[in-house]
């Protein structure tokens, strides 16, 4: 039975299959971004606790610092 030209043109090459096959990532490569990805995420929620420590600190900070104004009697300038 021959092939219709319809039906020939939707045969695949061995060259087209080739460069198909070149251009899928493999395991490796998927498991070398998800594991950059992870990094970056590891980064970011330490930086995300860092601010956070660093506000608490802030926020210590300031409350002493009304308390020693306060002793004082020193009046803040608005």
């Amino acid at each position: 039975m021959p092939l219709t030209p319809e039906q020939f043109d939707k045969l695949v090459t061995k060259e087209y299959l080739k460069e198909k096959l070149e251009n899928i990532a493999t395991k490796k490569d998927i498991h070398n971004v998800l594991t950059a990805v992870d990094g970056i995420a590891k980064k970011h929620k330490d930086f995300e606790t860092e601010l956070a420590a660093n506000q608490g600190a802030h926020d210590r900070f300031e409350e002493r610092l009304k308390g020693l104004e306060k002793k004082q009697g020193i009046t803040q300038f608005v």
